[in-house]
């Protein structure tokens, strides 16, 4: 079976950098970090979350909190007891771009007990994190990668997500098609071979593939490829070489096509995002 994860992670990665293991009490605020997003590890106590447009979380067993993109957010614990937590900043290759953040809900709460194989994993860090040891910060920093790598896991096997990128990627048949787009975006790809791909008729394909990822096939190798080519744009690759490595036949090509997509020229975008670093 095609790793459903694996091209996506290859090509828009994901950073971890702790930033707290420890008890946390009374109230405690975390404003929204630039691009970054935050994972949460709750081992112990109870917790309610409040966020800026009211709503909360009242969270009582061991759980994860993951927000992949800023969203401000209170943690109010018991102010003597407190409950025990690990977080980490996480870093999205491409901020918003990045398609695994984009194609996650703003927040995500799972009991840890859920996250299939979570259990050894969850051991080491909560071990790691919550003693000094020499290398602590660099291994919480990989384990919480892999945490995410379990909370996506578990959201594309559970079916919670029901339209989207890993709605797609959870379905049984569409998930060939779009693993196909991801590792080959400069192939002439139709749709009669996307549907040869996924193993479905192509009227069944593409009615398929609008309802669950809520665009058509084509309109997502588009989008697959612009997201490439900022890619490409944010590491200062030259448009010629990006033109063939996206499968454009020509820069001129590309300009028109990113420019359909974002409303602006590859410079252009260029520019404003160069801008928004600084």
């Amino acid at each position: 079976m095609v790793d459903r994860l694996q091209s996506l992670l290859d090509r828009f990665a994901v950073s971890a950098e702790v930033f707290h293991a420890g008890a946390l009490c009374g109230i405690n605020d975390l404003p929204a970090d630039g691009e970054r997003g935050q994972l949460h590890l709750i081992r112990d106590g109870d917790v309610r979350v409040e966020h800026p447009d009211g709503s909360t979380l009242q969270i009582t067993t061991p759980s994860v909190l993951l927000y992949p993109r800023p969203l401000a957010h209170r943690f109010v614990t018991d102010a003597t007891r407190g409950a025990d937590f690990a977080c980490a900043n996480l870093q999205f290759e491409g901020g918003p771009n990045n398609p695994v953040a984009a194609a996650l809900p703003p927040i995500v709460c799972l009991p840890l007990e859920g996250l299939y194989g979570g259990q050894p994993v969850l051991s080491l860090l909560f071990e790691e994190a919550f003693a000094q040891r020499c290398g602590r910060q660099a291994l919480l920093d990989r384990l919480f990668e892999v945490v995410l790598i379990q909370i996506l896991r578990a959201l594309m096997e559970s079916g919670q997500i029901r339209v989207g990128l890993l709605a797609g990627m959870a379905h049984p048949r569409l998930r060939h098609a779009l693993v196909a787009m991801h590792e080959a975006p400069a192939d002439e790809w139709t749709l009669e071979s996307l549907a040869q791909r996924a193993g479905m008729s192509r009227s069944a394909f593409a009615d398929s593939f609008r309802d669950t990822i809520g665009s058509t096939p084509g309109h997502y190798l588009q989008g697959w490829r612009t997201r490439l080519v900022q890619q490409a744009l944010r590491r200062g690759h030259p448009l010629k070489r990006i033109a063939v490595d996206v499968g454009y036949g020509s820069e001129a090509a590309l300009s028109r096509a990113f420019k359909a997509q974002t409303g602006q020229s590859p410079r252009q975008w260029k520019q404003g995002s160069v801008a928004t670093e600084r």
